[in-house]
């Protein structure tokens, strides 16, 4: 999050065989800009005067580094940017609204519903079966960011499982709690580390360290690695959550790459837009990701767990219409780099050798994941309407709308820009998505909606 002053607002998420699926209990929901009672829950450092703030919302990040691009905070500082999370694909989180100058919109609107997130996430928690008190009730977040965000979102979980201990048997204190913070090694732990509170007092009671709130009431670990592989011992995790994470593919399709392959995605930096076959190749991509994810956690989860997952989906059965997404890297995005072509800046060949490796799937192709690798019920998969990432103060300034528009794609996929066209190159790029934004400001201000399942 950015102060108008340009100080980082931290707010960051952000992401078979073994059990019986009745006893494992998955829901998919959204959980879009996160506030309670109109408060961000990211920490103001500092805050914003008049209280009004862009909004980062974590797009975690695939596992292969593209050109050995890392998404260490000095790589966004080189950037002029303040130092924000990066999590699972090298790229800084969604910028919403203006990263740099013009002025954020306040986001009082969102927490209704954002509220309604936070309650249907404590819905999955009380799916969670409850074990003995003498065994560690333990949590973990995946594409965990380095923010304030990730550790509220602990704290609202292991709150809310304590109340249910008390109030399964009020005379037994409730188990210890441990919560692992992963993200890939490049996440910046160390930021993560320094935010969080300390321990509780060894010997106080559970119910002055809920009361403390400045102590936590948990054991804190890292752990770094690729969600879409094995991260914890087996039946060791009571609660998976992962937040706009599981969208990110490990990897571009390597067909889409390819110019002998019927996929290659010729002409294009997206799968918006793309023809079938690279569209299954991009579909391909997604379900094997995620049944990896999904394989790995089903052997870590202990029996009567829960997860509570979120990414960017899309409403259209058609895999090449990516919805938000599309509009987002399919279209002025798109065009950006075909007008550096005709102005003989890069090669025709310089831009098909470059895509964003996001796939937004649709209920079903998540629902059909899930059911092929058979160790998981779906307790609830629903598709939500997010809203526009294009939050401007003066909807009718067309100028202030192309800014926005360009930022949000530069925080999103601005490192793996960088790293394939370098700085200058990049920074032309994005102007001319200022440009043609600025152009179209009505149309896309009506248009551009993003979805979460």
């Amino acid at each position: 999050m950015y102060a108008e002053n340009g100080d980082a607002l931290d707010l960051s998420s952000s992401r078979s065989e073994g059990y019986n699926p009745e006893c494992v209990k998955v829901w998919l929901v959204i959980l879009w800009e996160r506030t309670v009672e109109d408060q961000p829950l990211g920490y103001f450092l500092p805050k914003a005067p008049d209280q009004e703030f862009t909004l980062l919302a974590n797009q975690g990040c695939t596992t292969k580094r593209l050109a050995g691009q890392s998404c260490a905070p000095k790589s966004c500082q080189a950037k002029g940017w303040p130092a924000m999370g990066c999590s699972e694909v090298g790229q800084p989180m969604l910028a919403i609204g203006s990263a740099r100058g013009g002025r954020p919109a306040p986001l009082r609107w969102l927490a209704l519903h954002a509220k309604s997130m936070l309650h249907l996430l404590e819905e999955t928690l009380d799916g969670v079966q409850l074990n003995s008190a003498e065994v560690p009730f333990v949590v973990a977040d995946l594409g965990c960011s380095c923010g304030n965000n990730t550790i509220y979102i602990v704290d609202v979980i292991i709150k809310h499982m304590i109340k249910r201990y008390e109030a399964l048997d009020h005379h037994h204190p409730p188990p210890e709690f441990s919560a692992f913070f992963s993200d890939l090694p490049s996440n910046d732990f160390n930021t993560l580390f320094q935010l969080l509170p300390p321990l509780a007092n060894d010997g106080g009671s559970m119910e002055e360290c809920l009361a403390a709130d400045t102590h936590r009431s948990y054991f804190a670990a890292g752990v770094p690695g690729s969600f879409y592989k094995r991260l914890f011992p087996a039946k060791s995790i009571d609660v998976f959550y992962s937040a706009f994470s599981l969208h990110w593919l490990s990897q571009v399709p390597e067909c889409v790459l390819d110019k002998r392959s019927a996929a290659y995605n010729k002409g294009r930096v997206f799968i918006h837009g793309a023809n079938e076959i690279t569209a299954k190749a991009y579909k391909k991509q997604f379900q094997m990701d995620l049944a990896g994810f999904l394989t790995s956690r089903s052997k870590e989860m202990k029996r009567g767990g829960s997860m509570f997952l979120v990414c960017l989906g899309r409403t259209s059965l058609d895999p090449t219409d990516q919805g938000g997404a599309g509009l987002l890297f399919g279209t002025h995005f798109q065009d950006a780099w075909d007008d550096l072509i005709q102005e003989g800046l890069i090669s025709s060949e310089k831009r098909d050798n470059f895509n964003i490796p996001v796939y937004a799937p649709s209920l079903q192709d998540f629902k059909e994941v899930v059911e092929a690798v058979g160790s998981f019920s779906i307790n609830k998969l629903e598709v939500f309407k997010g809203g526009s990432p294009l939050v401007v103060n003066q909807p009718d300034d067309q100028a202030e709308v192309g800014r926005a528009l360009a930022n949000s794609c530069r925080s999103v996929a601005g490192v793996l820009v960088d790293a394939h066209l370098g700085d200058q190159l990049s920074e032309e790029l994005f102007s001319r998505i200022e440009s043609r934004a600025t152009s179209q400001a009505k149309e896309l201000l009506e248009k551009l909606q993003f979805f979460h399942i």
